[in-house]
């Protein structure tokens, strides 16, 4: 549904402007993890064009960017990658809109919506935020957006839906591990580099 596509970036985008998330980096650079992660992903999400295996599925990877920039900025940065995602990957708009959404938006907003309510309802602690936010929220947010697609979007050709969820579903934990792991190398060494964790949250002095 290419016009739900359209509505739900567009959404996205508008509310991202509004909150002017570049005046946060006005006076440097985002992390170079993140720089180097933002240009790894147009090839995630190529992947199974660039292998031509459909039931490989692309790496979501947008709720990294998320955890690293924040939701608003992390969701500009997804229109170069959607494009490079489309010139990659021989797709046509529609396609690369769709994959936009779908490993960007959707999967990006869900994991924000689930880690507030993992800080509104759990303990501020260290590992409520690595376990939570890096690998159950992007599990569970990759997972989601993958099934919404598959309800919403025909199976590729020789595919078929039940084969679709499952590798979807499967692929999603392996987002989730990837995710996991650096938020918490991250956290041990380099808490900077995430924008949406701080130790005066998580590390509470008694």
């Amino acid at each position: 549904m290419v016009w739900l596509d359209l509505l739900l970036a567009t959404v996205a985008l508008a509310v991202a402007l509004a909150l002017r998330p570049w005046r946060a980096v006005a006076d440097t650079v985002p992390p170079w993890p993140a720089l180097a992660w933002w240009l790894a992903m147009p090839v995630l999400w190529s992947v199974d064009r660039l292998s031509a295996i459909p039931v490989l599925q692309p790496l979501a990877g947008s709720c990294l960017l998320m955890l690293m920039l924040g939701w608003p900025l992390a969701v500009l940065m997804l229109v170069p990658v959607a494009a490079a995602t489309m010139w990659l990957g021989g797709l046509d708009a529609a396609q690369a809109l769709g994959r936009g959404v779908w490993l960007g938006v959707v999967p990006m907003t869900l994991a924000m919506l689930f880690g507030a309510g993992l800080r509104r309802w759990l303990p501020h602690h260290l590992f409520v935020y690595i376990l939570g936010r890096g690998f159950f929220a992007t599990a569970l947010a990759v997972a989601a957006a993958g099934a919404l697609a598959a309800a919403l979007q025909a199976a590729p050709p020789g595919l078929s839906d039940g084969d679709l969820l499952v590798a979807r579903w499967l692929f999603a934990w392996g987002d989730a591990f990837i995710t996991g792991m650096l938020v918490a190398i991250f956290v041990a060494f380099r808490p900077q580099w995430l924008a949406t964790y701080a130790d005066r949250i998580y590390l509470p002095r008694s």
